[in-house]
C-alpha cells in the first residue's frame, strides 16, 4: 500500500500535460517587400547584415575612445541595469510557474498528548495517550490531464525570453545613443578649432587694419567691417562652447559615470571610420532584430495561453495526500508496521460560471490577435528604418560631396577676393563677405560629415547591431548570489 501511494503520484505525472488544448503556433507571414529599394553604391569591403550581430561592437566601432565610453556605458548605465534586473524577475516568474507543474512535498514530525476524562471512554478511567509522527506530505496538486499548467509554463517561458530579446534591444539602443553622442563631441571639437583658427587670423587683420587707420591709410568704416568679422567669429565660439558642455553633459549622463575626453580636431577630416553596410534581405530582419524575436515570443506566449484558457471548460483535478509513520512510542516509528497514509483526489467540473470562462477566452483571443499585429507593425517598423538608412545614405553622401564642392569654391573666392582688395581693385566688404560665407561652409561640411556618420550608425542598428553586447555588461549581485 506504502509503495502504490510512491508510485501514485510519479504514474499521474507521467500522464498529465499529455494534451494541451493551446492552437499549434504558426509565424505569420512578414508583410514586407522581398528587397529594399536602395543598396550601397560601393560592393567592395561591405559587412553584410547577416554578419552583423556575430561581429562583435569593438570591431565595428574602431575608435578606441569610443570603444571606452560604449564599455563604461554597458557597465554603468542606470538603465540597462534595470533592464536586467527585468530579466532576472522575468526568468523567476518562469521559474515560479515551471514548478507548479510538480507536486510539492514537504516532510513534518509532531508528537501529541491527550488526556480524555474516565467518563468520557469506554474503559471507565482517566486514558493518557501519546502519538508520535512523522510524514510526508503532499499539498494540493493539479494533475495537468489538459495541459493548463503546462501552457502557463510556456507563457511565462515566452514572457522570459522576449524580456530577454527588449534587453538586448535596449543595449543596442544605448551603443547607438553613446556613438551618436561621441559623434556630437567630436563636430563641435572640429567645428570649435575652425572657429579658432578663423578668430587667429581675424585678430591679425583686425591689429593690421587698426595699425592702418590709426597712421590714416584706410577708413574707419574698414576697420568697423573687420571688428565686425571678428566679433562674430568670437560669438560662434561662445556658442559652440555652449553646445559643447551640453553634450558633453548629455554624454556623461548616459555613460553613467564621469569620463575624460581629450579634444579631438581632425576627427572628420579622415576617412570614414566604419565599415560600408549591405543590407542583405529584408528577411535577415526576422533573425537579427531583437525586438522582432520579442514581439514573437509575446506571439507564442499569447498563443499558449489560449491553451489555458480552454482548459478551463474541462474538470480540474486534484490531488492531496501525505505517508509516513505513527506511533504511540517514539521507537515505534521506525518500525514496518507502523506505516500511515492518506490519498484524497478532488474533480471539481465547471458547471455555471456565468461567462467567466467564455471571458477569458475571448480575452486569450483578442490578446493573440494584438501580438499578431504588434508582430507585423514591429517587421514593417524594422524594414522602413532599413529602407530609410540606405535612402539616407545615398542622399547624403551627393550633399556631402556637393559641400565639398562649395567649401572649394569659398576658399578659392575668399583668396581671389583678398588679391583684388590687396591690388585695390575692390573694397574690403567683398572679402568680408568671402570669409564669412567660407567661414559658414567650413561649419557646414563638418555637419553634413558628421550626419553621414550617423546615418551610418542608423543602418547598423537598424540591421540588427551586435547582440554579443551582453557579455559586456557586469553581472548583477543579488542575495543568495
Amino acid at each position: 500500500m506504502k509503495r502504490q501511494f510512491l508510485l501514485a503520484p510519479a504514474l499521474v505525472l507521467l500522464l498529465s500535460g499529455c494534451t494541451s488544448l493551446a492552437p499549434e503556433y504558426k509565424t505569420p507571414k512578414a508583410p514586407i517587400p522581398d528587397t529594399y529599394n536602395q543598396q550601397p553604391k560601393n560592393p567592395h569591403n561591405v559587412m553584410r547584415s547577416e554578419k552583423i550581430t556575430s561581429t562583435h561592437w569593438r570591431e565595428y566601432f574602431s575608435d578606441p575612445a569610443l570603444q571606452n565610453l560604449i564599455a563604461d556605458t554597458l557597465r554603468e548605465n542606470r538603465d540597462l541595469k534595470l533592464a536586467t534586473l527585468r530579466v532576472q524577475e522575468y526568468q523567476a516568474m518562469y521559474g515560479i510557474q515551471h514548478a507548479n507543474r510538480f507536486p510539492h512535498i514537504a516532510a513534518s514530525a509532531n508528537v501529541s498528548r491527550s488526556l480524555t476524562p474516565y467518563d468520557l471512554n469506554v474503559t471507565g478511567t482517566n486514558l493518557d495517550s501519546t502519538k508520535y509522527q512523522l510524514v510526508a506530505n503532499l499539498s494540493v496538486w493539479e494533475i495537468d490531464f489538459w495541459g493548463r499548467v503546462q501552457n502557463l509554463e510556456e507563457a511565462a517561458l515566452e514572457n522570459y525570453l522576449s524580456q530577454e530579446s527588449n534587453q538586448r534591444a535596449f543595449q543596442i539602443s544605448l551603443i547607438t545613443q553613446v556613438v551618436n553622442g561621441y559623434l556630437g563631441l567630436r563636430e563641435l571639437d572640429q567645428r570649435l578649432a575652425l572657429t579658432d583658427k578663423t578668430i587667429e587670423t581675424r585678430q591679425e587683420s583686425y591689429r593690421i587694419f587698426k595699425r592702418r587707420y590709426e597712421i590714416g591709410a584706410t577708413s574707419e568704416l574698414d576697420l568697423t567691417q573687420v571688428e565686425t568679422l571678428l566679433t562674430q567669429a568670437k560669438a560662434l565660439k561662445i556658442q559652440l562652447e555652449q553646445l559643447r558642455d551640453i553634450q558633453l553633459q548629455n554624454l556623461t549622463f548616459l555613460v553613467g559615470k564621469p569620463i575624460n575626453l581629450q579634444t579631438e580636431t581632425r576627427y572628420f577630416d579622415d576617412i570614414l571610420p566604419f565599415q560600408e553596410l549591405e543590407p542583405g534581405l529584408p528577411s535577415h530582419l526576422l533573425t537579427n532584430r531583437p525586438d522582432i524575436v520579442s514581439a514573437e515570443h509575446i506571439l507564442r506566449s499569447a498563443t499558449a495561453n489560449i491553451g489555458a484558457a480552454r482548459a478551463a471548460f474541462f474538470p480540474n483535478i486534484t490531488l492531496t495526500g501525505y505517508a509516513g509513520s505513527a506511533s504511540a512510542e517514539l521507537s515505534g516509528l521506525f518500525k514496518s508496521d507502523s506505516t500511515t497514509w492518506g490519498f484524497v483526489p478532488q474533480i471539481t467540473l465547471p458547471i455555471f460560471t456565468a461567462g467567466k470562462n467564455q471571458a477569458n477566452l475571448d480575452i486569450a483571443n483578442v490578446r493573440r490577435n494584438q501580438a499578431v499585429a504588434n508582430y507585423e507593425k514591429t517587421i514593417q517598423n524594422a524594414f522602413r528604418e532599413v529602407s530609410t538608412a540606405l535612402t539616407n545614405q545615398k542622399w547624403l553622401t551627393q550633399q556631402l560631396e556637393v559641400q565639398a564642392h562649395i567649401l572649394a569654391i569659398q576658399k578659392r573666392r575668399s583668396h581671389l577676393a583678398q588679391l583684388r582688395y590687396d591690388n585695390g581693385a575692390t573694397p574690403y566688404l567683398e572679402v568680408l563677405d568671402a570669409q564669412r560665407d567660407l567661414l559658414a561652409s567650413e561649419q557646414a561640411f563638418v555637419q553634413a560629415k558628421r550626419t553621414l556618420y550617423a546615418n551610418q550608425v542608423s543602418l547598423y542598428t537598424a540591421l540588427g547591431g551586435d547582440t554579443t553586447a551582453t557579455k559586456d555588461i557586469t553581472p548583477i549581485q543579488t542575495k543568495g548570489q
